[in-house]
């Protein structure tokens, strides 16, 4: 049974010591530690994936090969944008909805709590399995995180295999959360908490998990016909034996677009909490933004061949995708509009948690922008392959995905902990980050524009200052994560203690609660009004 008190709580951990401590956290199955675990794993992940980002930025500070081969670049390159996405940017948002959905909803714990607990372990083991494939014969993956065929099937390294087994992995792990999200969502909100009522954080999660539901097993598909042809001599991808090398792309996209709305979704839910609660103001057309919310996830699965306008579309195919492209724009729009709306007269401060939520408008708005640009066909054959794809990619989901979830990070960690953190270090660590975010992304437009190929581990010499300032960014980009995981520790050792309440403003079941909240968030539903 789960202890009913903070007190029975804390003795279980620290009975029979290192032991009893990781009994407790191995076999946990309280939303609020699964949640914190997703947390600290996403944390790890973020400073790994950061220093492969920062290998690979070194080694292109000026022309030549200085620090690692081509082929461990590729390897770097590769991973980089697996853990990235994968095991960063997905389990924070997976970490945020296990605190927080529940103390939202006025439920005591998710409600499948051992699926929890195994969906959190599984992720665990594949991105182990996923890190040891570097070290393998052959070396890791060196064919891009989008496992393009035949670079992946016919000219992989052994670890591929491995690979791909990780990514089934990771994939029954998101499934696994997913199902138990919207089992929460469904079944245990609070008496009177009607659909029109719930925060609108838990609606875009609710949202997301069925958009992971529909993706997920498709790239589970692509990938098992990618390990069928390199190891069963099947030809799914492979022209020579009737295949098409394209599919891979089609079915890799269907996944891929929609994942990109996986990973911002939740996003638009934190600042869809914070800017309120800093504005003093209702969210402005909440029904809107639900259905806009809807409208993203639906056409997020419409659009997937814009990545493909260079690869002999036809005409036909391309038009369609280029304007439904455009369209997915519009839902999107209407969400910038009412978190403008929102502010508009509002009595603001300007908080850590605000500073992030405004500096998340205002450069996913820029890399909304670009992306409009690659929306048109005949514009995105000049921009297709070149720096500018990844100074859009990484301007959306900088500032989108990860702005974002430090502000919710900022905004509900005194509620956790039941201490507030460092005003200074955190307006320190926003004001750093939005330096470093443009010094390092801007300037690779232009790049782009310039004809700069990306994934190459040298360059023209026409491209050095560019690339100069770009890795001189992206070490204070780098060196600004240490002020945030300093701040977030020392805030959680001797943080000043907090109230209930902690933000003049915040509405919403979890402020109810004590800081830190009780094990169980509510034993009795709470009565919604």
């Amino acid at each position: 049974m789960q202890p009913d008190s903070m007190t029975e709580q804390a003795a279980e951990k620290t009975c029979g010591g290192l032991t009893g401590f990781l009994k407790h956290w191995v076999f946990t199955t309280n939303h609020k530690d699964i949640g914190t675990l997703y947390l600290c794993l996403s944390f790890v992940m973020f400073f790994v994936g950061g220093a492969m980002a920062l290998i690979l930025r070194a080694e292109l500070f000026i022309p030549g090969l200085q620090l690692v081969s081509p082929n461990f670049y590729n390897v770097l390159v590769t991973m980089h944008g697996l853990i990235m996405l994968l095991t960063v940017i997905m389990p924070v948002a997976v970490g945020l909805a296990n605190w927080q959905i529940p103390m939202m909803i006025g439920a005591p714990d998710m409600a499948l709590p051992r699926l929890n607990n195994m969906s959190f372990w599984i992720l665990v083991f594949a991105i182990l399995l996923l890190g040891s494939t570097i070290f393998m014969d052959g070396g890791g993956p060196n064919f891009g995180w989008t496992m393009y065929v035949p670079l992946s099937t016919s000219f992989g390294p052994p670890s591929t295999d491995f690979l791909i087994f990780s990514v089934h992995m990771l994939g029954i792990s998101s499934i696994l959360g997913s199902i138990n999200i919207i089992a929460t969502i469904i079944n245990m909100r609070a008496p009177g908490m009607t659909w029109m009522k719930l925060p609108m954080f838990v609606w875009t999660w609710l949202v997301t998990a069925f958009l992971l539901l529909t993706i997920m097993p498709v790239l589970a598909g692509a990938v098992t016909m990618m390990l069928a042809d390199r190891n069963f001599g099947t030809s799914f991808f492979n022209s020579a034996g009737g295949g098409d090398p394209l599919l891979f792309q089609h079915l890799f996209w269907f996944f891929g677009h929609p994942e990109v709305y996986v990973l911002i979704l939740p996003a638009f839910g934190v600042i869809s909490q914070v800017i309120p609660t800093f504005s003093r103001k209702k969210l402005f057309g909440y029904n809107r933004m639900v259905v806009a919310t809807l409208a993203i996830a639906f056409l997020s699965l419409t659009v997937w061949a814009h990545h493909m306008f260079t690869s002999g579309l036809p005409l036909a195919a391309e038009i369609y995708f280029m304007y439904a492209t455009m369209l997915i724009a519009i839902p999107t729009g209407i969400k910038i509009f009412n978190w403008l709306a929102t502010m508009y007269q509002g009595s603001i401060t300007f908080e850590t948690p605000m500073l992030f939520a405004v500096g998340f408008i205002v450069m996913f708005t820029f890399g909304g922008f670009t992306g409009i640009m690659m929306s048109i066909a005949p514009s995105d054959f000049q921009y297709q392959d070149s720096y500018f794809i990844v100074g859009h990619f990484h301007y959306v989901l900088v500032p989108g995905a990860v702005f974002a979830y430090i502000a919710g990070i900022y905004y509900w960690l005194p509620k956790w902990c039941g201490r507030m953190y460092s005003e200074t270090l955190g307006q320190w660590h926003f004001w750093l980050m939005v330096f470093a975010t443009n010094l390092t992304f801007f300037p690779m437009h232009f790049l782009g524009l310039a004809g700069m190929p990306r994934r190459i581990p040298d360059y023209a010499l026409q491209f050095t200052n560019f690339n100069m300032i770009v890795t001189v960014g992206a070490f204070i980009f780098g060196f600004s994560q240490l002020i945030f995981l300093y701040n977030v520790v020392r805030t959680i050792k001797r943080g000043p203690r907090t109230t209930a309440q902690v933000w003049d403003g915040a509405d919403g079941l979890e402020w109810t609660l004590s800081s830190p909240p009780p094990h169980h968030s509510f034993q009795t539903p709470p009565d919604i009004k």
